[in-house]
């Protein structure tokens, strides 16, 4: 929705507020997983895709399952697929309708699929044909899918998506740089056993029992979309000559981001493209406004800790980057 700046700045403050509260919450129903939910609130608000990578059994479908329904989405604005190389385009984007294609038109009826959603999870991304990640491709990258060979809209916000790994294939290269963010998530037997064991059984009983203590009505997605507009209605000022940048993100900061960047680049040879160095500019900023509500700090650099692009980069970025910028590793 277009909220006008004087519109959101009354009440900006509040949906940040209920925004902080909702990710703490969300996250006490896991066991060590607020790294997690905090990358899934700034991908939220920022409208960015976030991809969770890890093995089997490590919570990122129940991370997204939750996710959704604490936000009080319905079942008509959330869509999930487990995608395989035999996925067609019909199962993503919904069947051809058949009385259309005797009149000679090519539509498809998207009802309940990705089009019409707007919060989506892709489970298994990187095991999708070429048919498939194409379209994915235009829908990220345009908001848009073809119907009868026009370009319609989509309804998407924010997609999550999970992998078990990222494959070398450079076939793939372009559907994983548009991921900005990717995280691990790594089991927590070895060091929250208890913790593990007891936070389980409790889930165990709510879904015995039909219980969602988190869904809380502490948030909706519209806080998220108000968070979305009120940056970007900040960085529009700023690109009219405003001369904020350095006041929201100090030279300080900027110089440090530099050169986390490219000692990535240089020492570790992880490739950081135009376009997702502007992205990871944009999320920062998304971090300092939601953890702080002030100027880019050295913490909120810590996004730089997920932008690796290969399965073996994911935890050596991680780490390099906690080195460079001084910070407690996770």
């Amino acid at each position: 929705m277009n909220w006008t700046f004087k519109q959101l700045e009354g009440e900006i403050d509040d949906v940040r507020a209920r925004i902080n509260r909702h990710r703490v919450e969300l996250a006490s129903f896991f066991v060590n997983r607020q790294s997690e939910v905090d990358l899934m609130t700034i991908c939220a608000i920022a409208q960015e895709p976030l991809l969770f990578v890890g093995p089997p059994g490590t919570a990122k479908s129940d991370l997204v399952v939750k996710w959704v329904e604490s936000v009080g989405l319905n079942d008509d604005d959330y869509f999930e697929y487990m995608l395989t190389k035999f996925t067609e385009p019909s199962e993503i984007l919904g069947p051809i309708d058949i009385d259309l294609l005797k009149q000679g038109r090519f539509i498809r009826r998207t009802k309940g699929k990705l089009p019409e959603c707007r919060v989506a999870f892709l489970d298994e991304i990187f095991k999708s044909n070429s048919a498939i990640l194409n379209l994915l491709l235009t829908i990220l990258n345009e908001r848009k899918f073809y119907q009868d060979g026009e370009p319609v809209a989509v309804k998407l916000q924010v997609l999550f998506a999970a992998t078990n790994d990222i494959p070398e294939q450079s076939e793939l290269d372009a559907m994983s740089d548009r991921f900005i963010l990717k995280v691990e998530t790594k089991p927590v037997k070895d060091t929250h056993f208890a913790e593990l064991i007891d936070a389980g059984m409790r889930n165990e009983s709510f879904k015995a029992t039909g219980r969602k203590p988190w869904v809380r009505n502490t948030v909706s997605l519209e806080d998220y979309q108000k968070a979305k507009r009120w940056l970007d209605l900040v960085f529009a000022q700023e690109g009219e000559g405003a001369g904020r940048r350095d006041a929201l993100f100090p030279p300080r900061a900027f110089a440090e981001l530099r050169r986390v960047v490219r000692t990535l680049e240089t020492e570790d040879k992880v490739l950081v493209s135009d376009r997702k160095l502007v992205k990871l500019f944009k999320l920062i900023r998304t971090r300092a406004f939601l953890f702080h509500g002030g100027a880019v700090d050295t913490p909120d650099l810590k996004l730089c800790a997920y932008i690796g692009n290969r399965r073996h980069e994911v935890p050596a970025v991680h780490a390099k980057v906690s080195t460079l910028l001084g910070l407690a590793d996770r």
